[in-house]
């Protein structure tokens, strides 16, 4: 890739400042005014299949964890019991990939936090889509809030990225979601279906996708969306894919839910049509609430 191709698609720094709201800011008035009803304009009925995929959750450690902390989590995933009908995937901080990949076991699949957007070369700090797969990796995690928030990555970027993890067989976890003050003034719908027709315009096959909806308000927060209101959302969005790409895309994609998921909330989660698992943050660093969030799978059976 020619690097005038590839600053092109880079977003604008000012040095390692990026201009826009810091994370702080984002949920700093949350604090005084924090509305989780729906608007009316992000309450339109939507009408869509449930998805037909195998139940899905991925643990996003993010930058935590020392090589003695990891060994213990990787103690306790191997330890608990977990049921068998979902598929499970841990995405450890780059540089302890390989010890994870070494001692996991194999019950539970590895992933990427994030992949360059084309082969690798002279881009420093990257890690090439090649490398991830060579060291075992089989997953990557793209689009995620504090990608495209803090580091600003833009929507254009983000889906070709994922084009590109995918011409290679690295399956994608790709991550949709707004802002509070884009919840607050009815845009739910607009932010995620342009950020989905990102990934669309770059994607062409879809088989290897995992959509996961993140409301950035919900991220570490200690807020939670309630069942509805991501159901709501979930709908929407295979609604979306079987009007804008295929019937049999919408139904068998999985549309995972994260954003303050853990143990005491994921069973009624679980419960909804359209939520087909998880993506995790802080309670994936838990091994034993970890496996709690993988066997909620029996609330989806039981709601079916």
């Amino acid at each position: 890739m020619a690097a005038t191709t590839v600053a092109s698609q880079l977003p604008h720094f000012v040095g390692l400042r990026r201009a826009g709201p810091s994370k702080a800011e984002m949920f700093s008035h949350s604090a005084v005014h924090f509305r989780l009803d729906q608007s009316s304009k992000a309450s339109r009925a939507v009408v869509a299949m449930a998805g037909s995929g195998k139940f899905f959750v991925g643990g996003n450690w993010k930058c935590n964890g020392s090589k003695e902390s990891i060994s213990k989590l990787v103690s306790d995933l191997n330890a608990a019991t977990l049921e068998s009908d979902v598929d499970v995937v841990v995405a450890p901080p780059f540089v302890y990939i390989e010890q994870v990949k070494n001692s996991l076991t194999d019950r539970i699949e590895v992933s990427a936090q994030n992949v360059w957007i084309g082969k690798g070369g002279a881009f420093t700090g990257e890690i090439s889509a090649e490398q991830l797969l060579d060291i075992g990796c089989k997953w990557v995690i793209l689009g995620h809030s504090e990608r495209r928030h803090i580091i600003g990555e833009d929507d254009q970027f983000i889906g070709k990225k994922a084009a590109y993890a995918l011409s290679q067989n690295l399956k994608v976890i790709a991550c949709i979601g707004e802002l509070l003050e884009e919840r607050e003034a009815g845009k739910t719908f607009d932010v995620c279906f342009k950020q989905m027709k990102a990934f669309a315009d770059s994607i062409t096959n879809w088989q290897d996708v995992v959509i996961a909806y993140e409301p950035v308000w919900a991220i570490g927060t200690g807020k939670v969306a309630t069942p509805q209101q991501a159901q709501e959302v979930h709908a929407a969005v295979r609604d979306w894919l079987k009007t804008n790409i295929s019937p049999e895309v919408a139904s068998a994609t999985r549309i995972i839910y994260g954003g303050s998921v853990n143990g005491g909330n994921c069973a009624e989660l679980a419960k909804q049509e359209d939520i087909d698992g998880f993506l995790v943050g802080g309670a994936s660093l838990k091994g034993p609430e970890f496996a709690t969030i993988i066997n909620s799978v029996t609330s989806k059976k039981v709601a079916a």
